[in-house]
Formats: structure tokens, C-alpha cells, sequence
């Protein structure tokens, strides 16, 4: 008899135990001691290596420093990341199919209005990278008494009857036709090559000459000159701001890198710097490395830290 009461409270003692251990690993697998749930917007370092970030690259030398910087950050962070030199139709097309994920480059609101009336369903807007993205025509600041193009009129010979531009076709060449007509201005219109026309102004400069030309920033033209942009009160040419793009998906691709460029800007002078550098031979990368070295507080607000 007493060996089978023995045998119960041994059976309801074991029983219990059970009972025990249960509760403690449900408590556990609730969030009891377990480990915390990862940020959304954190990815550990061995996901990264198998995200591969593309960058649409146009052809233009505005383009470069700030693709460059954003690279070396993300492959920092622990991204692969690959460059896809294309004309901006090509990368307008490759953010909305999803097959590029940044353009650090687009000109808003009206120079690129036309692709992202076409495309803009499928890509995000996601910062401002500078908002003082001027075009127009320029003259050098030692020129007095023009301030705006309107103040044009009637002193046309000052600049030998001539406003010097980029080759036919191109929108700033076109627009400016369309300007002359209407502001009627005795103005020729003589087209070139950029370096062409680059070459007319820096002999007009150095030797002092008044000289109207297109310029338009970011550029070299205003790190080697004083320039100015001429007002222009019919609104032809308009200030852009320039604006980082990404498509769609990208922020469920790679939360970290979305919130790192949720956070991009830079100004527009250091572009025009880093353009001169790159522009004399230096290694784009290696500019942009010493950018991030020297601006380490930008750098960490834009990351975050």
C-alpha cells in the first residue's frame, strides 16, 4: 500500500515538473529572455552581401561626386553595389521596371517632368540632394549694368551681337532660340560643343571682355569664374532642385540604405569642387573618399548616428 502511494506522489511530482518546464519555454519563446526583433530598417551584415544596389550614371559630370559618395557609404554598410551608365531615359525606364534602384541626379521640377510623368507611377521621390540646380545664360560679374536678361536689350553689341551655346537640338540651345525671338534681342545665337563654347568664354574672360554664354550648376564654369546667372523674368529657364530617386521596391529591398538616402543632401559647391577635381585627373572614388573623410558630422547625420 505504501509502496503504491509512493509510487503516486513520485507520478504527480514528475507530472508537475512537466508542467513547469512547459510554462518556462512558452515564456521564453513569447519574448521572456528571448532576443529582441531586429529594426525594420536594420539588416544584418551577411543579408547585405547578397543585396546588390544598381545606380543609374547619365553622362553628365553633376552626376558623379554624389553617386560616388553614396557608393563607398553603402559598400561601407556592408552593400554590393554595381554602376549602370546610361542616358536618363534608360535609367528613368530602369527605376520604374525595378531593374535600377537609385539615380542621385534628377532634375525637378520641370527639366525631367516629362520622365516621371511617364515613369514617376513606379519610382519614389525620396530626397532633395541640393535645391539650388541653376540654368540659364550667364555673364561674368564684372559686367555692370545687365542684371537680368531683360536689361539685354538694346546693349547687344556690348557682347559683340552674340550669345555663345552647346550644339543643336540640345533643350538649353532650343529654349534660348525661343528667348531671343522673344524678348527680341539682336542677339546671334552661335552653337558649339560645351568645351567649344567653354573655350570662347575663357579667352573672352581673360582678357576681360564682356561675354554671354549658357552656364548652368552644378559645373566647374563657376569654381574657374565669377559668374552670374541673368534673372529671367518670363520664366524660361527655371531653378531646379536636384532630387535622389529610388524605385518602388527598394526600401523593402534594403530598409537601411532607403533610410540612409531618405537622409542624402549636399551642397551644391561641393559638387562643383569635387567636379574640378575629378575633371584634372583624380580618381573619382578616391575624391569621394576624402569628401566623406572631411565632412564625417554630414556624414553621420545622413546615417544616422
Amino acid at each position: 500500500m505504501h509502496k503504491w502511494i509512493k509510487l503516486g506522489l513520485t507520478a504527480v511530482l514528475m507530472f508537475l515538473l512537466a508542467l513547469t518546464g512547459c510554462a518556462t519555454g512558452t515564456d521564453q519563446g513569447q519574448g521572456g529572455e528571448a532576443p529582441a526583433e531586429q529594426p525594420a530598417e536594420q539588416q544584418p551584415a551577411d543579408e547585405k552581401k547578397d543585396v546588390t544596389i544598381t545606380f543609374g550614371v547619365t553622362p553628365w559630370t553633376s552626376t558623379v561626386p554624389p553617386t560616388q559618395i553614396a557608393r563607398l557609404l553603402l559598400e561601407d554598410m556592408g552593400y554590393t553595389v554595381k554602376l549602370q551608365d546610361a542616358d536618363a531615359g534608360v535609367v528613368y525606364t530602369g527605376l520604374s521596371k525595378g531593374d535600377i534602384d537609385v539615380f542621385m541626379d534628377s532634375w525637378l521640377p520641370d527639366m525631367h517632368r516629362n520622365y516621371m510623368e511617364k515613369y514617376g507611377e513606379n519610382i519614389e521621390d525620396t530626397a532633395v540632394s541640393y535645391p539650388n540646380g541653376e540654368l540659364g545664360w550667364v555673364i561674368p560679374t564684372y559686367v555692370e549694368g545687365i542684371n537680368s536678361v531683360e536689361d539685354l536689350k538694346g546693349k547687344e553689341d556690348l557682347f559683340g551681337g552674340k550669345i555663345y551655346g552647346i550644339e543643336e537640338g540640345a533643350g538649353m540651345t532650343i529654349t534660348s532660340r525661343e528667348m531671343i525671338k522673344t524678348y527680341g534681342l539682336n542677339l546671334q545665337y552661335v552653337p558649339s560643343s560645351e568645351s567649344g563654347m567653354l573655350a570662347q568664354a575663357k579667352r573672352e574672360i581673360g582678357q576681360n571682355n564682356p561675354v554671354l554664354f549658357l552656364g548652368w550648376r552644378p559645373h566647374p564654369m563657376f569654381v574657374n569664374w565669377d559668374l552670374k546667372v541673368l534673372p529671367d523674368p518670363k520664366k524660361f529657364f527655371k531653378t531646379s532642385e536636384v532630387h535622389v530617386l529610388t524605385n518602388k521596391g527598394f526600401k523593402e529591398k534594403a530598409p537601411e540604405a532607403h533610410a540612409f538616402l531618405k537622409k542624402w543632401s549636399i551642397p551644391v559647391e561641393d559638387i562643383e569642387a569635387m567636379i574640378v577635381q575629378i575633371n584634372d585627373g583624380k580618381d573619382p572614388r578616391e575624391v569621394a573618399r576624402a569628401w566623406i573623410d572631411n565632412n564625417q558630422d554630414k556624414v553621420n547625420e545622413m546615417l544616422g548616428k
